[in-house]
């Protein structure tokens, strides 16, 4: 019987196959050596993910922000939060209502949970 290959670190897929040294998955187009596999499994498990922005920079408490696109508020104020309104000194949260990733206090409308995928980090 053949030897199990490892699952692949970045995607799980099981579909691995050898080429030359390096093992290659077909799911995700990732490359590894056979004992990286570990390591990486090892170090991605303690380190949370980054949370990122809508152009890929990564985001961290603090930072600040402006809101790539106009946001519709629901609730008793209503309203909607405008493009290019400048958010200071984020707070990135892990238990979020749904998907909502980030907490701040947004001008004009107050404390509010937003997703890093509306938000631009300013550089």
């Amino acid at each position: 019987m053949p030897e199990q290959l490892p699952p692949c670190p970045e995607c799980a897929s099981d579909l691995a196959y050898e080429m030359g040294a390096l093992l290659v998955c077909p799911m995700c187009g990732h490359e590894w050596a056979p004992g990286d596999a570990d390591a990486d499994r090892d170090r991605d498990s303690d380190a949370a993910p980054a949370i990122k922005d809508a152009v890929g920079n990564v985001l961290a408490d603090g930072d600040s922000v402006t809101i790539a696109k106009d946001l519709k508020v629901k609730g008793a104020g209503g309203g909607t939060v405008k493009v290019g309104t400048k958010v200071n000194g984020i707070r990135l949260i892990s238990d979020g209502v749904g998907d909502h990733d980030i907490d701040a206090k947004v001008p004009g409308f107050g404390q509010m949970q937003l997703k890093s995928s509306v938000v631009k980090k300013v550089v």
